[in-house]
């Protein structure tokens, strides 16, 4: 079997459910250093997203779950955490954003304390509720089930009597120059304000929501931001983001 007829099937193997590397390495007879290549390739047009150990299949249009992002690219996603709390200082109001990724971030600054963090995301006020030094503002709203996150007017209000020293985004996906998408307009709108009320703009996805634009809704960048994703991004997903002057791109590697 050629590595193009190997992927194809690969690809319609995972619409059924996942499987792990080394379950298809035993299954086609080749190295998982293969089956890994060929999931890069996959992963990198978008056909398939990469998880901890495997992959499962990209639905276009469908939504995921909290607890189904959870399982996705964990290390990755750990990479990218480290990263970011980089770019925190001891100062400021810093905003966190709905989702896993950014959930990850939160997870560590709830060992460093002595902080102030507003977020709608419940999973990172579930990581920074009552944490010693952390000073944690709940933009309260209407909670999204799929992504634990609060959305609409009463989070709006709150973001816009903020300044935030730093955003910290999540995303269904991220496109060079045109910004990021995700299902619903009220949470591109809210998005959208957080960029507005912060003097950074961070951006944290993995190296499989690089490019893709499934989703219907959109956020927009107008002033320079931070693209933070993982070491598993080809230079053909990353080019676009370094040729965007408003775009600085940070690779995080991944341990392990």
């Amino acid at each position: 079997m050629s590595g193009a007829d190997r992927r194809a099937t690969i690809r319609e193997l995972l619409q059924t459910h996942p499987l792990t590397v080394a379950e298809l390495a035993q299954r086609y007879g080749v190295s998982e250093s293969t089956i890994r290549r060929d999931l890069s390739q996959l992963s990198a047009s978008g056909e398939i997203v990469r998880t901890y150990g495997g992959a499962v299949s990209s639905t276009a249009g469908e939504e995921q779950s909290l607890h189904e992002r959870e399982l996705l690219a964990r290390r990755e996603k750990e990479a990218i955490a480290r990263v970011a709390e980089t770019h925190i200082s001891g100062s400021g109001l810093v905003l966190l954003d709905a989702g896993t990724t950014v959930g990850a971030l939160a997870t560590r600054l709830a060992v460093r304390g002595h902080l102030a963090v507003a977020t709608p995301g419940l999973t990172s006020v579930e990581a920074l509720a009552g944490v010693p030094g952390i000073e944690l503002i709940v933009l309260g709203g209407t909670v999204r089930p799929l992504s634990l996150g609060m959305v609409g007017p009463l989070a709006e209000a709150a973001v816009a009597r903020l300044t935030a020293q730093a955003v910290f985004l999540g995303a269904d996906g991220v496109v060079a120059g045109r910004g990021l998408c995700e299902a619903r307009p009220e949470q591109v709108a809210l998005k959208q304000l957080m960029i507005s009320r912060s003097r950074a703009v961070y951006v944290l996805a993995d190296s499989g929501k690089l490019g893709r634009e499934e989703s219907y809704w959109w956020a927009a960048f107008e002033t320079p931001w931070t693209l933070i994703t993982d070491d598993g991004a080809s230079e053909q997903q990353l080019e676009p983001f370094r040729a965007d002057p408003l775009c600085t791109v940070e690779v995080a590697k991944t341990a392990g």
